[in-house]
């Protein structure tokens, strides 16, 4: 009885030494796994999210849409993020600008005008916006807001005064100024607001969100369009031709489609 016990102890010795050696295999192999990122895992980017207007500058009254976008074109070259409108006045007016507080908003007009730049000036105060109107920040009332506003721009010209001059009323620039007049600052360019506010797949699209294509076929984000509801979104198409609404199932944009995002979740 001894010798199998002893026996016993040998085999059990012997068979815990190789679970230890076959432990110690997948530790020294796991250890030898290259890190995520050596293996073309992209890093995670920082949302990008939609901020809430500081104080802007709105000058002009004009009749002339064009003058509007000469206006604009003008305070884009110096640099400055600036939009057209069809005001409820029934003129066109130019808005531009997100400045912290009254006094710097207000210093930047004075400098302006000095310079010839701008005339008449009004200071939009945050509290003025739609934004600012709704406790939940972004419930129906926004969404509906959205849409009007991005109603008002159908029918108003992407190129103005010339083919030297273009509006800076492109697809993203109109996103910017609808989403600005609400009180929301996006983006710039399409391929950022592409990046950024949270992903939303077709059939949960609501009013305001953002529907971006690759027009250039190569699966890039070129261009973005505001969804309305139905199934339709307004746009501004491309140079020589006016902000219009489409519907996201013909067949062009159906098969241009990459995507939407919200910035109003």
């Amino acid at each position: 009885m001894a010798g199998h016990a002893g026996t016993r102890s040998l085999l059990l010795c012997a068979t815990v030494a190789a679970l230890a050696l076959i432990v110690a295999g997948c530790a020294l192999r796991k250890v030898e796994v290259a890190p995520l990122k050596t293996r073309g895992v992209p890093k995670p980017r920082a949302m990008i999210t939609a901020q809430k207007m500081g104080y802007a500058i709105q000058v002009g009254a004009f009749r002339d849409v064009g003058n509007a976008a000469r206006l604009t074109r003008k305070l884009e070259s110096r640099g400055i993020d600036a939009f057209y409108f069809h005001h409820a006045s029934g003129f066109f007016k130019v808005r531009f600008g997100d400045y912290p507080t009254l006094s710097t908003a207000a210093e930047e007009a004075r400098r302006l005008k000095d310079a010839g730049i701008i005339d008449v000036y009004f200071v939009v105060k945050p509290g003025e916006y739609a934004v600012a109107r709704g406790k939940s920040g972004a419930g129906p009332s926004l969404r509906a807001d959205i849409v009007e506003t991005a109603m008002e721009f159908v029918g108003l010209p992407y190129l103005w005064g010339g083919a030297d001059l273009d509006a800076p009323l492109d697809c993203s620039g109109l996103v910017m100024a609808v989403y600005r007049l609400n009180g929301l600052d996006v983006p710039r360019t399409s391929q950022e607001q592409y990046e950024g506010g949270t992903p939303v797949d077709m059939e949960e699209l609501e009013a305001g969100d953002l529907v971006f294509f690759s027009t250039s076929g190569n699966g890039r984000v070129s261009h973005v369009g505001i969804y309305i509801g139905d199934g339709r979104f307004i746009h501004a198409p491309r140079r020589g031709k006016t902000i219009c609404a489409d519907s996201l199932s013909s067949g062009y944009y159906r098969d241009r489609f990459q995507g939407a995002r919200s910035y109003l979740r």
